[in-house]
């Protein structure tokens, strides 16, 4: 396959361009800046310049390539709405010209009271970010024109060595306030994947997903806050401490949360089976530490 990835030399675009790659399929990756084009040539996948407000371009990527990872996604929350209108006509233009061919997204897993979410729960957002259910609806129903669309819901945290995400900031900010820090009693749980894990499964549905297929690329079903928080004091030497979420700002609010996810009919389906380590087994490889 000739497959178009946008976020190609972002945080799971570096992981998913060598997994296509040593699978024989060829890439091209959108990229944005100077830097990104040098990313993504240095892997060895072909450049194309642009971003996800660059229509023309982004149809010309998807209509010359077999199927389309789209990875790409502008965090700028203090802007949140705008990103979203952007990541919709990004999403409207690629599957204009994309009938007969893959398009797999990434989205995020479900929060469900009392369970761990599956693949058959709907996602629900609110409040700024409530477009982006709505384009991962409009993903799906875009099978209904042809294309093998499919999503590959991620959990809170796709860990690995160079992860900038929220573990990132957990360990920066217990750091700065001299703790290692958790939320209520710990006890809730967040869901974890490796992210060369999830790479493998990027590739997978681009090669055989169904239309309207929904997979959780989940490692670690429910990993206890408590727990991530006691192996970070260990390896900083920091007093493991429950705080009130508004101490820790948004981040907060994101720990206080029980978001356990299952991913057992995404390995049913695909014969997907995570093979990395699990997010406590990489925290103590001390990644998180520098």
């Amino acid at each position: 396959m000739r497959v178009f990835v946008t976020g190609a030399s972002g945080w799971i675009g570096r992981a998913l361009v060598p997994e296509l790659l040593d699978a024989g399929h060829d890439v091209v990756g959108l990229a944005r800046s100077d830097a990104a084009a040098g990313t993504v040539a240095a892997m060895g996948a072909t450049v194309l310049r642009g971003d996800l407000g660059d229509l023309e371009t982004l149809q010309a990527g998807a209509k010359s390539a077999d199927g389309v990872a789209h990875l790409a996604f502008g965090h700028d929350f203090t802007r949140i709405e705008d990103s979203i209108a952007t990541d919709a006509r990004a999403v409207e233009a690629m599957t204009d010209v994309l009938a007969g061919k893959a398009f797999v997204a990434a989205s995020g897993t479900p929060m469900v009271p009392g369970r761990a979410a599956t693949e058959q729960d709907d996602l629900v957002f609110v409040g700024p970010v409530g477009g982006r259910g709505n384009i991962a609806r409009a993903i799906l129903e875009t099978a209904e024109r042809g294309v093998r669309a499919s999503l590959v819901r991620l959990p809170r945290t796709v860990h690995g060595e160079g992860d900038h995400g929220f573990i990132a900031h957990l360990v920066a900010l217990g750091r700065e306030k001299g703790i290692a820090a958790y939320v209520g009693d710990g006890t809730q749980r967040w869901p974890a994947v490796h992210v060369l894990d999830a790479a493998h499964l990027f590739r997978l549905a681009l090669e055989r997903a169904e239309p309207k297929a929904v997979l959780h690329a989940v490692g670690d079903e429910g990993v206890r806050i408590r727990d991530i928080a006691e192996v970070v004091g260990r390896r900083t030497g920091l007093p493991v401490t429950s705080v009130a979420a508004e101490e820790l700002g948004f981040l907060g609010g994101i720990l206080a949360i029980d978001q356990p996810a299952s991913a057992q009919a995404t390995r049913e389906l695909l014969g997907w089976q995570p093979t990395q380590p699990g997010l406590l087994d990489d925290l103590e490889k001390g990644y998180y530490d520098r």
